[in-house]
């Protein structure tokens, strides 16, 4: 029997005996794989150094050029489970899983190989489309298994595995973290910068080495706490050294190629008709009260229903709304309670805040999708929709009173209402599934799960672009009242310019929110930590839109089920 052939699934029916418990672990081992692209942000230090090592060089990715390798990771997520769903149907989760092995494995080694001739399309290629095909095939690879091996406990049953992904940036960080300071090899060291004779040439430092110029970098105080390893202060010979970020893609990628393999192999799936013993299947009246069909609805019939256009909507929104506090988290801790409460709110403080992020967001996973189990998947929407709208409008009410009243009691609020909104953004992920399940049947789930997910792909875009550019506008709106308000010729001493040079001055980086506070009249209340109003108000108008969505989700109509003949023909498939 030819290898591919034995990953299909019809050579992979499980026997009578078989304990169904044994697939849910395969499953969150490829989660936890695929989820450390959550810990992407761990690398960018590392790449846009990568000639320098120790601080950039003239010749080094900028920070704007290596961030959306991964938006594009996300976007071919949601691309590849779209137009594989319908093939992982047709072949089983074994064969598909093997392939999201090679692809997220993959990628990371043609990644390395990008660092290494510092040609950065081939970590686009790598990282971002190849592995990006192996995040969306590894995601949806075990949702359909799941819930046919867990009629009884669908929202559960998707939630262990999801809650992988959800999790997968809390053993990558840390391990990505100290794979780069293991291969770390710093630059050769010159002296300090007193020692060494430098030239500029077309804003390039130079120093002269064995008779020809070559390219420098030089390591001020500030520098240090930012080197990927801490050294002394001075000047460093580009081109030298490794920051070990190609060795960190190249061990990775073969790490994960195994971990993911093992897994895949693991999958089983149940014998056709096969339920878990002494359990009975609702019956019709008990179904239809919470929404569950017991007939099956094809991939393509399920894009012709309003359902599956509802459930996009309803999806995109709930991840919109959660990436827009994600994304900011916690530069938004930092911001609004930094400046009023700076004796609690420190570096510390605002690290183990991004460790609870992943901590809550895994724990929604399977938390919500379990609850699900009991109040129904319609329900559990309708509880993230009302519940973040109070808690996203909580937000802006925290920072203005913490602006005229510095107490602990309102970081206390900021800090329980974002928990709170983490658990369900990643209790929307872990219950749709369920969802489509229940609307759509159990036969064709994945293919259809793997097509939503393309609303994961938009919200992956749409929403930080939102976020930004609305933070961006608050940010200059109060600049220019705070400038308003502040003396002219102390305007004029403070920053070398008039204010009519304003624009100038806030483009350059010169004038910040802060520096003006520390002109402006006494008495004036900073407006920093209200920048992120705009964004939570738009935040929660997206769940607005997502509640009104989930209103209008019903049961698919009759006419889109698969006839009894063809339930019988996929039964025989």
């Amino acid at each position: 029997m030819a290898f591919w052939d034995r990953l299909r699934k019809e050579h992979i029916v499980a026997g009578e005996d078989f304990n169904r418990l044994k697939v849910p672990p395969a499953s969150i081992a490829i989660h936890l794989c695929i989820g450390s692209v959550y810990a992407w942000s761990i690398f960018n230090p590392a790449l846009i150094k990568e000639i320098g090592v120790v601080t950039s060089a003239s010749e080094d990715w900028s920070l704007s050029s290596v961030v959306w390798v991964f938006s594009t990771a996300i976007v071919f997520l949601g691309l590849a489970a779209a137009f594989a769903g319908k093939w992982l149907e047709d072949v089983g989760p074994r064969m598909v899983g093997f392939v999201a092995a090679c692809c997220w494995g993959g990628g990371f080694i043609i990644g390395s190989i990008g660092i290494v001739t510092h040609q950065l399309w081939l970590i686009y290629l790598g990282y971002g489309v190849i592995g990006g095909c192996g995040l969306g095939l590894g995601y949806v690879s075990p949702v359909s298994t799941l819930i046919r091996w867990f009629p009884d406990r669908r929202g559960m049953a998707t939630g262990m595995a999801i809650m992988g992904f959800g999790g997968g940036a809390m053993i990558g960080a840390p391990l990505k973290e100290w794979l780069l300071q293991l291969y770390y090899q710093a630059p050769q060291y010159l002296g300090a910068l007193g020692e060494v004779d430098l030239v500029t040439e077309g804003g390039v430092r130079f120093a002269q080495i064995d008779g020809a110029l070559r390219e420098v970098v030089v390591v001020s105080a500030g520098d240090i706490p930012r080197m990927i390893v801490p050294g002394p202060e001075g000047v460093y010979l580009a081109g030298t050294g490794s920051t070990g970020a190609a060795a960190t893609f190249l061990t990775l990628g073969i790490v994960y190629f195994i971990v993911m393999t093992i897994a895949a192999f693991s999958y089983r799936v149940p014998a056709e008709g096969w339920k878990p013993k002494g359990w009975t299947p609702p019956t019709e009246a008990e179904a239809s009260r919470r929404m569950m069909t017991h007939r099956h609805v094809h991939i393509d019939q399920a894009l012709k229903t309003p359902q599956f256009y509802l459930l996009w909507i309803v999806l995109c929104a709930n991840v919109t709304a959660g990436i827009g506090v994600l994304g900011v988290a916690k530069t938004m801790m930092s911001e609004i309670f930094g400046t009023t409460l700076p004796t609690i709110v420190d570096g510390a403080f605002a690290a183990t805040y991004v460790l609870m992020i992943s901590v809550f967001n895994m724990v929604g996973r399977f938390f919500w999708a379990s609850t699900s189990d009991y109040i129904g998947r319609k329900t559990t929407y309708y509880v993230f929709f009302l519940l973040g709208i109070v808690l996203y409008m909580s937000v802006p009410y925290s920072a203005q009173q913490v602006s005229a009243d510095p107490t602990v009691t309102w970081l206390v609020m900021f800090y329980a209402a974002t928990m709170i909104i983490f658990t369900m953004y990643g209790g929307g992920f872990a219950t749709i599934p369920a969802y489509l399940a229940d609307i759509f049947g159990t036969k064709y789930v994945g293919g259809i799960h793997g097509r939503l997910l393309t609303a994961w792909s938009t919200a992956g875009v749409l929403g930080p672009l939102a976020i930004t550019h609305l933070r961006q506008m608050s940010v200059n709106s109060a600049i220019a009242d705070l400038a308003a308000k502040v003396d002219p010729a102390a305007f004029q001493a403070k920053f070398g310019a008039g204010i009519e040079q304003l624009d100038a001055l806030v483009a350059a980086n010169t004038v910040t929110l802060s520096k003006l506070m520390e002109i402006a009249p006494e008495g004036t209340v900073d407006p920093t930590p209200s920048v992120y109003n705009t964004t939570m108000y738009a935040m929660a108008g997206a769940l607005v839109v997502g509640l009104i969505a989930n209103f209008l989700v019903r049961p698919v109509h009759a006419r889109h089920h698969l006839p009894e003949e063809g339930l019988k023909k996929a039964a025989a498939e």
